[in-house]
C-alpha cells in the first residue's frame, strides 16, 4: 500500500473511531436530535446570516436537503427565519433560545471530548501541527479545485455521480 493510501485510510479510520466513540455521548446528551440537525444548529450558531445557499455549500448538500432540515428545526422551535430590512428576498436563519440551549450542550460535549483526547495533542510540537495543518489545507484546496474543474454545483445536485 502506498503512503498516500495509508494516509487516506488512516484519516478514514481516525474519523470512524472518533465518530464511534463520540456517538454514544452525543446521542445521550442530545436525545431527539440527529447528527445532521446538531451540526446544522452548530453552524447557524457560529455564522451570522446563515441562509440555505451558505449552509448547502458548507455541508456539501443540496439546497433542498438543507430546506428539509430547516423545516424540521423550525417545527421543533430550534431555529427561526428572519429577513433584513434592506433585503426582503433573502431568508436567513438564527437560533431560538431553545436552539441556543442545544448548541451549548453540544459545545460542552465537544469540550469533554477534547479533554479526553488532550493527552495526544499535548505531545504534538508546534512544527508538527504546522506540517499537518499545511497538508490538510493543501489537500482541501486540491479537492476544491477538482470540484470546480468538474463543474459540480453541490447546492443543485440530487446526488454525486
Amino acid at each position: 500500500m502506498s503512503k498516500e493510501d495509508q494516509i487516506i485510510m488512516g484519516f478514514r479510520d481516525l474519523h470512524n473511531k472518533i465518530d464511534f466513540l463520540n456517538k454514544f455521548k452525543m446521542e445521550d446528551g442530545l436525545k431527539g436530535y440527529k447528527s445532521s440537525e446538531v451540526h446544522f444548529i452548530e453552524s447557524i450558531g457560529r455564522n451570522v446570516d446563515s441562509n440555505v445557499t451558505k449552509l448547502a455549500e458548507s455541508f456539501y448538500m443540496t439546497r433542498g436537503a438543507i430546506s428539509k432540515i430547516a423545516k424540521k428545526l423550525i417545527k421543533k422551535g430550534i431555529i427561526e427565519t428572519y429577513q433584513k430590512p434592506d433585503n426582503k428576498k433573502e431568508i436567513y436563519f438564527r437560533l431560538t433560545s431553545q436552539g441556543n440551549v442545544i448548541n451549548n450542550i453540544h459545545e460542552e460535549l465537544h469540550n469533554e471530548l477534547r479533554e479526553r483526547d488532550k493527552a495526544v495533542f499535548e505531545q504534538i510540537t508546534e512544527e508538527q501541527f504546522d506540517i499537518m495543518l499545511n497538508f490538510v489545507e493543501k489537500y482541501s484546496r486540491h479537492l476544491d479545485a477538482e470540484i470546480k474543474k468538474q463543474g459540480i454545483d453541490i447546492t443543485n445536485r440530487n446526488e454525486f455521480k
